[in-house]
């Protein structure tokens, strides 16, 4: 390392990228921004001020160039992930990358192969594995405490849809949105899915029809151990951030409800309440943000694996572009049929 502390360069000054740069700048004393680049300056002038950046530079390409800067973060478009990749691995550079690496396999290998070549650490941003409920669940069940995982439930709802022009750069439902949701199946289960059925419709607004995606959709997943996996998601809730996850094993059950802004009940006459649920995933996520960053300082400064890997990221892509073609072809469709 170029210093005591981890130095980064961050690309993208938008809202995931206003969300990791302020955990660097002060949450982890162990690291360090050294210059952002957006291709909206003023944006990244803003959160250099904020943050305390010493440089805002004109392009990614600067950044890569900087001998004193060790790591990237990654906060772009979508389909500038797996370039970025594969110029940051080229430079020497590990890499922290906002999920999807890409919304092709093609290029997924292509970006992951020049990270091995490079022989750089390269963690993806599944965040939703360092929330502190989710790791319960997953602990439950890898220690046979509920025993044998026979069913699992998971439940995404956002509480508003994004404006239609985000969903065809982003991937649309199954590669930007459930995609977070296939990594915590094979995760929580610890078992790899075989086969996925899709039932995807439009409810909430008519105009992602016309961009040829979905607002609600459910998909089946049969792993290989025998266990079926659900996972149901909707661009609106009206009452807020909804994620909750059930897994019923032969022993018992494990289940995670949502997280409130308090642990208030209040109770009248008529009814009994509490305050909505967090709102979104900048509230609802924050500590588990916070946490694959530490982890990502972490594994580079001891030189250790990453917690998500190159690996990790692209198998959930592979479950996306299984769901769309189940969905299409209105059958079961077997992962390997994607590869």
């Amino acid at each position: 390392m170029s210093t005591g502390k981890l130095r980064f360069g961050i690309l993208g000054a938008g809202r995931i990228g206003r969300v990791h740069a302020e955990t660097l700048a002060f949450r982890l004393p162990e690291a360090e921004i050294a210059a952002i680049a957006d291709v909206n300056q003023e944006a990244a002038h803003a959160l250099a001020a904020r943050c305390g950046i010493p440089r805002v530079a004109a392009s990614a390409a600067e950044i890569f160039a900087d001998g004193m800067i060790d790591a990237v973060l990654i906060c772009t478009s979508t389909d500038t992930h797996a370039g970025l990749i594969a110029q940051a691995a080229e430079a020497g550079k590990h890499i922290f990358c906002e999920k999807p690496v890409s919304l092709s396999l093609k290029k997924i290998d292509e970006s992951l192969a020049a990270v091995e070549k490079a022989g750089v650490k390269l963690q993806v941003g599944f965040n939703r594995r360092f929330d502190s409920n989710f790791i319960r669940v997953r602990q439950a069940v890898a220690s046979g405490e509920i025993g044998t995982p026979n069913l699992m439930h998971i439940i995404s709802r956002d509480p508003a849809p994004p404006p239609l022009t985000y969903l065809r750069p982003s991937g649309g439902l199954f590669l930007d949105m459930m995609i977070h949701d296939f990594d915590m199946a094979r995760y929580l289960l610890g078992d790899e899915v075989e086969e996925v059925y899709t039932a995807a419709t439009v409810m909430v607004d008519p105009g992602f029809a016309k961009e040829d995606d979905f607002d609600t959709a459910v998909v089946v997943l049969r792993f290989k151990s025998g266990a079926i996996g659900t996972i149901d998601n909707s661009r609106k809730a009206t009452f807020g951030y909804d994620q909750r996850v059930e897994i019923l094993g032969s022993k018992g059950k494990i289940a995670s409800e949502n997280r409130y802004p308090n642990q208030v009940v209040v109770s009248g006459e008529k009814c009994v309440y509490t305050d909505l649920p967090l709102n979104f995933f900048m509230q609802r996520y924050t500590e588990s943000f916070a946490l694959e960053l530490e982890l990502f300082v972490k594994s580079v400064l001891e030189d250790k694996p990453t917690a998500v890997t190159g690996a990790d990221s692209r198998v959930p892509v592979t479950m996306a572009l299984a769901a769309r073609k189940s969905h299409d072809e209105h059958r079961p469709v077997r992962l390997s049929e994607v590869e």
